[in-house]
């Protein structure tokens, strides 16, 4: 009978440990030559592996249960498993990180190429049709790329009034070149440039030019630093310090079943997707807007693609300002008489006879713009639309990242068994299946993860950052597709100017940091249609803004000063001193004009 209590027994602990998937009384002298095989091929010491499987009280991570690890191996495990872990979001989020770096650093090379290429079209052009005239000049024009290049470099420049002062500076050489029968003072050369407005000198022509370069200008500067802070987000993301329970985590589901004496077994598909959502419960709180920065990049590379391409307006500058001394020059006689009897009559050049009119330009030749098979391109031999294609192909998979990232981690067969084998893999205590629920994606979500423990109430702040510098990012790419520059829409609100034909009807001037919202595509870019976008912004009262003090030249330099003990120049003649506001004011105000009709 004793005996027969003895068998009892040992087939009662037989069958038990057989359900569990252990076999107690045999476990205990288990070979852990896999183990420890597979121990050392990454790398670590064997010496303090077990050779058989010895009772496991001493783990503090894996089920306590007959082992092949000590508790050194189980400590180093821990860390492999933190390492595996971090390896996996690098080799995941490495697309991402290259296309930003390298999509970065080809736009930046183009438009900063293109800028180069427009200038010297322009020195090249004006060199052989007006000689010295030019080369005497050729600062004026030089002056204007590098406020370009700043404008583009990221400075705290205002397209609008860069390309305000360029004309405001060539009226004033063009017209001496039309006149040279005559000797200006600056004083006088001032007053014709503080009235080029109501003068249109240069026809339509500068807004023009300002329609297309400050639209195009803004969509390249904002494409490129979206691109730059595509790449800087992405490095922060993706650079974790994974806490103890999401290491824990990882341990039990990647490395037990090799303590368990099991190392070719895969944690269970639903296992891994509650570890890795409770690891990046944070980062998957980026989606919303990442989305929105992808979406607003992929936007902006259409507008650069089509009505505010960059190659065209960098192409047209040297076009639209030889037009436009062209058109100054066909009707210097109106506007000469124009300025003289509103700055007053100039003095003649004293006993010197009128200069040839071969001088100014009488070799000039017809402009042209690029042949198509002229167009220009970068060093590395593409353009604009293979870019922009190339870069549109490349943003459509990036929506959803970081929502899908735990996916794209278990869905490595390296990292977890396939979804079609539930019964055989690792559930985190035996081989079987995995009964709980996958959580669902975010912070909130993990307050039912069983596998993480995540404190729902104290959100990352490092997260936190980085999702507001994607809003800022995200609004500048969004205003840069209606052409608007945040960084002077405030100072930079339409004006309101009466019409010269008509005194009596207001129109809308120039737009908000060279946006024109009111302007329609089709004014410049043939085949596209209008644009109107809402007007969410209500009109500011004129009589509220007084306007801005004239700008007066440094006589030593390029740039321009804004000065409230000067810039009031009185006329030659006995006629009333100027009341109109000048030239290239950017507050709000009523203009009359009496003198210039």
């Amino acid at each position: 009978l004793r005996r027969f209590g003895i068998l009892y027994v040992a087939l009662l602990l037989c069958t038990v440990s057989a359900l569990s998937g252990t076999w107690s009384p045999v476990a205990a002298g288990r070979s852990c030559a896999d183990t420890r095989q597979v121990y050392a091929e990454k790398g670590y010491s064997t010496s303090t592996a077990p050779l058989t499987q010895i009772s496991g009280e001493h783990l503090r991570l894996c089920p306590q249960d007959y082992t092949c690890c000590s508790s050194q191996m189980e400590e180093t495990l821990a860390l492999q498993s933190e390492r595996d872990f971090l390896k996996g979001i690098e080799d995941t989020s490495q697309f991402l990180l290259t296309t930003f770096t390298q999509r970065h650093r080809k736009f930046d090379e183009f438009f900063r190429e293109l800028i180069d290429l427009s200038e010297k079209s322009m020195n090249q052009m004006f060199t052989k049709t007006y000689g010295w005239l030019f080369t005497q000049n050729a600062h004026v024009f030089q002056e204007l790329f590098v406020e370009l290049r700043r404008y583009y470099s990221g400075g705290s420049v205002s397209l609008t009034e860069v390309l305000s002062e360029f004309w405001s500076r060539l009226v004033e050489r063009v017209f001496s070149l039309v006149n040279p029968q005559y000797q200006f003072s600056e004083d006088y050369l001032e007053c014709v440039s503080k009235h080029a407005e109501q003068l249109q000198p240069f026809g339509d022509v500068p807004r023009k030019l300002r329609v297309q370069v400050s639209r195009a200008f803004i969509a390249a500067r904002a494409l490129a630093q979206g691109l730059a802070t595509g790449r800087d987000i992405v490095n922060k993301a993706s650079k974790l310090t994974p806490g103890s329970e999401c290491v824990r985590a990882l341990m039990r589901q990647w490395y037990c079943p090799l303590c368990r004496g099991m190392p070719s077994l895969r944690p269970c598909h639903s296992l891994c997707l509650n570890v890795i959502k409770g690891c990046l419960a944070n980062q998957a709180d980026l989606d919303t807007e990442w989305n929105n920065f992808i979406d607003a990049l992929y936007q902006v590379s259409e507008k650069l693609e089509g009505p505010f391409n960059m190659e065209l307006a960098a192409d047209s500058i040297s076009v639209k300002v030889s037009e436009a001394i062209m058109h100054m020059q066909e009707n210097s006689v109106s506007i000469s008489t124009k300025v003289f009897q509103g700055c007053g009559s100039p003095r003649p050049v004293p006993a010197r006879s009128k200069r040839s009119p071969k001088e100014p330009g009488g070799n000039r030749r017809p402009f042209r713009t690029y042949s198509p098979e002229e167009k220009p391109t970068t060093a590395a031999g593409t353009n604009l639309d293979r870019l922009v294609t190339e870069l549109k192909e490349r943003l459509r998979p990036m929506r959803g990242f970081w929502v899908s990232l735990p996916h794209t981690i278990c869905n490595d067969e390296r990292m977890a068994a396939d979804v079609t084998n539930e019964d055989r893999c690792w559930n985190g205590q035996t081989r079987g299946r995995y009964l709980p629920d996958v959580t669902g994606d975010g912070l909130v979500s993990q307050i039912n993860n069983p596998e993480v423990e995540v404190d729902i109430a104290r959100p990352d702040v490092r997260t936190r950052q980085l999702i507001m510098e994607l809003r800022v990012a995200t609004n500048k790419l969004r205003h840069a597709q209606t052409g608007q520059d945040p960084d002077f829409m405030d100072s930079e609100e339409p004006s309101l100017s009466l019409s010269l034909t008509n005194p009596e009807t207001c129109e809308e001037g120039s737009g908000s940091g060279g946006g024109d919202r009111g302007e329609r595509y089709s004014d410049d870019w043939p085949g596209y249609g209008p644009y109107s976008p809402p007007h969410n912004k209500p009109p500011r009262n004129p009589a509220s803004s007084p306007g801005k003090p004239p700008r007066v030249r440094e006589r030593n330099g390029s740039k321009w000063n804004r000065n409230n003990g000067h810039g009031r120049v009185k006329s030659a003649t006995s006629g009333p001193a100027f009341a109109s506001p000048p030239l290239l004011s950017l507050s709000v105000m009523v203009t009359v004009a009496t003198m210039w009709r």
